[in-house]
């Protein structure tokens, strides 16, 4: 899966909430989603964020990446810093999105995978 991660000047993350209906439904997340067939990552965290926030990446590098296995499945992060983007973020697919604080990120919000990144992100 690709994961993008967006920190404004004033050190906020912008995450947007899950569909309660959704796999880890009802709690955030950060930004992306699975590959389709051959695509590359990078295409994949490009499309995606232009179907969930209406913008389009410009620039984005590498962060980490996280394996977790949950009880039902598992799961590889690509995650990806965004360094600059073009267009005003907003939730195309209903969902609601928000800057936060990144000291402010609590795991337990979040679908527990997420937790290796809150931790690197918050350590910086």
């Amino acid at each position: 899966m690709a994961v993008g991660i967006i920190i404004n000047n004033k050190n906020e993350v912008l995450i947007s909430f899950r569909h309660k209906d959704k796999d880890q439904g009802a709690l955030w997340e950060f930004p992306g989603g699975k590959k389709e067939g051959f695509e590359s990552i990078e295409s994949a965290l490009k499309r995606e964020f232009r179907e969930e926030l209406n913008i389009s990446l410009e620039e984005f590098s590498p962060l980490m990446r996280v394996e977790h296995r949950y009880d039902d499945k598992y799961v590889l992060l690509d995650v990806w810093i965004i360094k600059s983007f073009k267009g005003e973020p907003v939730g195309v697919e209903g969902q609601p999105i928000e800057w936060r604080s990144v000291k402010s990120l609590r795991c337990e919000d979040f679908p527990s995978a997420n937790a290796k990144i809150i931790k690197t992100l918050q350590a910086d």
